[in-house]
């Protein structure tokens, strides 16, 4: 029987396979075949806008197969790739070679402007808009513009009030994730945020920041 290891080992060496046309490398056959008719002149789903695949259950569809097959098993809670690491598991291969990263410590996107680099390219993407200034997210109630969709998600409860983080121990909603962990700590007591000067803490980042200006000295915004 293939182990894990060696199926991830085979995932890798899958790279190798390319398309003689251009060079562009794939991690499975299935879709150095799949590009390969772009370069024959056919017509693909991705390009015509046909989505043929459909789901049985909520009727999303799809340009591809292996797109309904991991989007089937949100319905089914399947999670078939298995980290051999630490035993968490995933309902796709994509995010099972992303999370080995953490273990590994592999970042293979690199930022061409700092050096900086990541683990996913998505955030990659996302980090470059620092270097471009690019805010390509718009709120279409006031306007404003971000450079990462989830601040335009965060931002847009301010005009619907949407609360949707509550706190388990007394009922408070918050808008934020962030939010509602920080007040949980009025509860439980924690103070995570200590002072390398003084020695005493905080359950606040900010607070912890305005009581070390008081060792170095440095004045606060306005």
């Amino acid at each position: 029987m293939t182990s894990e290891r060696d199926l991830w080992k085979y995932a890798v060496l899958d790279k190798t396979r390319q398309a003689q046309i251009c060079d562009k490398s794939f991690s499975q056959i299935s879709q150095l075949t799949t590009h390969k008719r772009i370069h024959a002149g056919e017509k693909l789903p991705t390009h015509t806008g046909e989505k043929p695949f459909r789901c049985e259950v909520c009727g999303k569809s799809f340009y591809r197969n292996s797109n309904l097959i991991d989007h089937s098993r949100i319905h089914t809670g399947e999670k078939p790739y298995r980290c051999d690491i630490c035993g968490k598991s995933f309902s796709k291969n994509g995010s099972l070679i992303y999370h080995r990263r953490i273990h590994t410590g592999e970042k293979p996107f690199h930022c061409e402007v700092c050096g900086k680099s990541f683990s996913q390219n998505s955030v990659l993407t996302s980090h470059k808009r620092i270097h471009s200034g690019e805010k390509p997210f718009h709120c279409d109630i006031c306007n404003k513009s971000f450079s990462q969709n989830s601040n335009l998600i965060y931002h847009r409860r301010i005009h619907t009030g949407e609360k949707p983080y509550r706190c388990d121990i007394c009922g408070k909603s918050f808008s934020g994730s962030s939010q509602v962990t920080s007040h949980k700590r009025i509860h439980t007591g924690e103070k995570p945020f200590h002072c390398d000067i003084c020695g005493k803490s905080f359950s606040r980042n900010c607070n912890f920041m305005d009581h070390r200006r008081i060792h170095t000295g440095e004045k606060g915004k306005g």
